[in-house]
């Protein structure tokens, strides 16, 4: 099993209208993403979300993953995720970008990809129905890998267009393209991802056994996939949870218990109106549960025990990690606990890296690297036109890199 860090842009409270504030919050998530790089982590994923006050200020991923990309040398950098709506964006725009960023990272860069969180979000491109969305993905995401791979590249969709043909440029990094991810919620989405032959990412936001059928629906279709979506299947389901890991096992309990770590469970109840309420419903300006009040340590073991979270010092949470590989998870990864200051924060990053990943991740290559390198050669074929034979380069200036053909 492979391990990976969320980030999201989270910045709670007033800081949330605080420019300075905000400058410092986005600066110490990439601080995190960059630590994370030296402790065996292989993958930390950015979200991308848009006007979520307070829950994500990360509306931009790709530009971060720039800024990280340059100071990092191993870890991948996944979009978590790209949504793909043409009203949102012209598709031509993610496949430039994605395929830029896999020139920067030099192969390490994973795309990610979905519909979009929800009505409040999507609204803010003047996308009033979350039902097209779906329609939109289909059409998209299969595009995407065709302006990859061709030189005249032309479309004409139900919900975008390329009327004559265009390279889109530049094509990825090597022989082949990112991996693909697709956000997973239900079983049939899980299905689907495992039929196309992409990743899944998956938010568990229930006992972890209740996982169990999702991920067993997805490694079924992937053993026969309908469709491979791009050049080589990518057989990897993602999970996202939380984590609290810390040598003082009564501070990390303490982290777990207080109100302030459930803070942002009320903003995803706020927002995310796409996917079922948290169990109990809270939603912004409403305050959080205080677990200590409720049942306190005997509460809290139950929470571990059902996989909502993990909790404790390493030897702890290395326990509780073995329920994910159980279920058949592949990649486990974690948002930052909100109850947890950023030198916590970066104290678990190191501790959780040194201390638990060697236990479970054995393989120094990326599975999504191993994938990619055996892809066996472009989906598509290049060119859907006929060329001109005597069109042909007849002088070149000094900067060319390759010479003129003989």
């Amino acid at each position: 099993m492979e391990f990976g860090i969320f980030v999201n842009g989270f910045i709670p409270g007033p800081a949330a209208h605080d420019r300075a504030s905000e400058h410092l919050a986005l600066r110490r998530e990439m601080d995190i993403a960059i630590k994370a790089d030296k402790h065996h982590w292989k993958y930390v994923w950015f979200g991308e979300h848009h006007s979520l006050t307070e829950y994500s200020h990360m509306s931009a991923p790709e530009v971060v993953m720039g800024y990280v990309a340059a100071r990092t040398e191993r870890i991948h950098l996944g979009t978590g995720i790209n949504s793909l709506s043409p009203r949102k964006e012209h598709p031509v725009r993610y496949a430039e970008r994605a395929a830029m960023l896999d020139h920067i990272t030099e192969g390490r860069f994973e795309w990610g990809t979905g519909r979009g969180a929800g009505s409040h979000e999507v609204a803010s491109f003047n996308i009033m129905d979350t039902d097209s969305t779906k329609a939109e993905w289909d059409e998209v995401s299969r595009e995407i890998v065709r302006m990859w791979e061709q030189f005249d590249y032309s479309f004409q969709g139900e919900h975008f267009t390329v009327p004559t043909p265009h390279n889109i440029l530049p094509k990825p990094y090597g022989h082949s393209h990112p991996p693909i991810w697709m956000a997973c919620g239900n079983p049939g989405s899980f299905a689907k991802a495992g039929s196309l032959g992409i990743g899944a990412i998956a938010f568990n936001f229930e006992p972890i056994y209740n996982l169990k059928g999702r991920i067993e629906a997805y490694k079924e279709a992937a053993e026969n996939p309908v469709e491979i979506l791009g050049d080589y299947q990518n057989n990897n389901v993602m999970m996202t949870n939380a984590v609290v890991c810390l040598n003082d096992r009564r501070r990390a309990r303490e982290i777990a218990l207080s109100a302030g770590n459930a803070y942002i469970v009320t903003l995803v109840n706020l927002y995310h109106d796409t996917m079922p309420k948290s169990v109990d419903g809270i939603t912004w300006p409403d305050p959080p549960i205080d677990l200590g009040s409720l049942g306190g340590e005997e509460l809290l073991d139950e929470l571990i025990k059902g996989g909502y979270l993990l909790c404790g010092t390493p030897e702890e949470v290395c326990e509780q990690v073995e329920a994910y590989q159980q279920v058949g998870c592949d990649q486990l990864v974690f948002g930052l606990a909100a109850g947890m200051s950023f030198e916590e924060h970066l104290e678990m990053v190191e501790l959780f890296g040194d201390q638990v990943i060697p236990e479970f991740d054995h393989n120094p290559e990326h599975s999504t690297a191993a994938y990619r390198r055996d892809a066996g050669g472009p989906k598509y074929p290049a060119l859907n036109n006929p060329v001109d034979p005597d069109l042909k380069h007849t002088v070149l200036p000094l900067s060319a890199i390759l010479p003129l053909a003989d």
